[in-house]
């Protein structure tokens, strides 16, 4: 595009000036070894969920079903504190910004009058805007619900994401040249040096397909980082890996050089449907310990590297019905709290106004129901809200305890009185510590440790100095099992379980390995570090 239409273009950008936000968190923010910090050297962790504007209509999903402002004080009432924001290159590069609203509907045919008449309705002030004000008109009512914005590029071309096929995977594509890529970056980033709440830019979603090309990755994503950081250097930068962003393995041979330091970081995404049925068809204790194998492999090297890992998808049908989907997401809760990781949920989204050709399309991964007005379920999204908020890191005291995460329920165990149960994980000061003797000890008492008396009775606290049933480790791949010996000659193991009342017993150690129906998620626990009583 001439010189002519590119000041056209930026002069479009900043005609609408948002409101600038006064946002709680002291931005701008920055990293700091694996952590991201905000302006006075404190952990900002990122707990966000997944919004955008990447289809076909170019306009954030929802607004022809629920007014603006609810969906984004929907997001914070929720407990999240950004939302990851997603946009097609084209948004940026293919003159589609100076459609209006009504005519991005009108053009994919009379199916969508009813979401035209609910836009119209609900979000009037948007409906005959350009597309490109009305995605400036959502990040500034997320800058004045206080909601942080990482805006990601999803796709070239507007539409459901992803394919090896779409031919939008990767440099090279018909759909993804680099050069249009890097000028849709560079309008993207002028647009972010108006809204305070856009903290970071993600460089690309999920590159993937034939042409996949480490050498290209290179030549291309450091001078994106740099094209971005050139034009605000306030914006976090995030770099994505190969195979649907599965891996970032290939940075362990070599590193991406860029100029500037402090605002860099890296995202990964996981979903059962990677491992195919396998979550079904093999031991979940076994294949939790193997996709974690994996990730260390693929992923967590980068925070011994000392930069911040961003799990930036996952996700799992919300009704409950897939086992595979069940389990993994407990196997991934376990993860996240273990790690401690900045962390994005797919998805917000209820329904979709248009899902490839599928008009209304419900999204049974979405947070929230068809209608975007209600929460799906309760329960679900409760898991999620224990590891909210951020557990270690800089601003919290060096000094760490044990909290007893339950993945299953996203609760904590407790002691009340002489009785162990699960509760909230952060409402009240109940933490714990594991001694070097392998004990579990109440903080509050350090003399009273976790003991089972015998298989399906509860577990209590007992003097530390009891011989049986005083000492736990971590058993079965998982890691996720804590296993108590009987007697003295360790072949007599308990391991902790949850009753239907929510109290903790010890029962028979299920599921360590071999079969695959056997679910062994009620006995899943992690010991996980927190300064946060401290």
């Amino acid at each position: 595009m001439n010189s002519f239409y590119n000041i056209i273009f930026l002069l479009l950008l900043f005609t609408f000036s948002p409101l600038v936000s006064s946002y709680t968190t002291p931005l701008p923010l920055s990293t700091q070894s694996r952590w991201i910090v905000d302006k006075n050297g404190e952990r900002v962790k990122f707990a966000c969920v997944n919004w955008g504007a990447h289809l076909q209509p170019m306009t954030a999903e929802g607004l022809h079903l629920q007014p603006l402002d609810k969906i984004s004080k929907r997001i914070v009432s929720m407990g999240f504190n950004c939302v990851r924001f997603t946009w097609p290159t084209y948004l940026m590069t293919n003159d589609m910004a100076n459609v209006t609203v009504r005519q991005s509907f009108e053009r994919l045919g009379d199916q969508m009058a009813l979401a035209i008449a609910g836009i119209e309705a609900l979000n009037p002030d948007i409906i005959d805007l350009p597309v490109i004000d009305a995605f400036k008109a959502v990040l500034t009512n997320l800058q004045e619900n206080n909601v942080m914005i990482i805006l990601d590029n999803h796709i070239t071309v507007p539409g459901w994401c992803c394919s090896n096929t779409d031919e939008n995977g990767f440099f090279g594509d018909k759909h993804f040249e680099a050069e249009e890529w890097i000028l849709g970056l560079s309008r993207m980033a002028h647009l972010s040096k108006e809204f305070p709440g856009v903290v970071g830019m993600s460089l690309r979603n999920e590159f993937r397909g034939p042409n996949q090309n480490v050498s290209v990755w290179f030549r291309n994503v450091p001078r994106g980082a740099e094209t971005v950081h050139a034009i605000n250097p306030k914006l976090l930068v995030v770099m994505s890996g190969f195979n649907y962003d599965d891996t970032l393995g290939f940075l362990h041979e070599q590193w991406p050089e860029v100029s500037f330091t402090g605002k860099l970081l890296f995202e990964i995404h996981r979903y059962a449907s990677a491992d195919n049925n396998s979550w079904v068809t093999t031991n979940a204790n076994e294949m939790c310990g193997k996709v974690m194998n994996v990730m260390k492999q693929d992923a967590f090297f980068i925070l011994d590297k000392e930069y911040p890992l961003f799990f930036s998808e996952f996700g799992a049908l919300e009704k409950g019905t897939s086992v595979g989907g069940n389990r993994f997401i407990t196997c991934v809760l376990g993860m996240l709290a273990e790690h401690d990781l900045d962390w994005n949920i797919w998805t917000l989204f209820g329904s979709y106004y248009m899902r490839g050709e599928v008009v209304g399309m419900e999204e049974t991964f979405g947070l929230l129901t068809w209608n975007w007005g209600d929460i799906r379920n309760e329960t679900y999204l409760h898991r999620f809200q224990a590891i909210q908020p951020q557990l270690t890191g800089p601003g919290l005291p060096n000094k760490t305890h044990k909290m007893i995460f339950h993945p299953l329920t996203g609760q904590c165990v407790k002691s009340e009185e002489n009785s162990l149960v699960l509760r909230p994980c952060h409402d009240d000061n109940d933490g714990w510590i594991y001694s070097r003797s392998k004990r579990i000890c109440s903080l509050k008492s350090r003399l009273q440790c976790i003991q089972s008396t015998a298989e399906g009775e509860p577990a209590k606290l007992g003097r530390k100095w009891a011989k049986i049933g005083t000492t736990w480790e971590t058993i079965s791949d998982s890691k996720m099992h804590l296993a108590t010996n009987m007697d003295t000659t360790g072949n007599s193991k308990l391991c902790l379980d949850v009753d239907a009342n929510n109290k903790i017993v010890t029962n028979a150690c299920k599921c360590l390995s071999g079969d695959s129906s056997c679910d062994p998620e009620s006995q899943w626990f992690k010991l996980v570090d927190s300064s946060r009583l401290f």
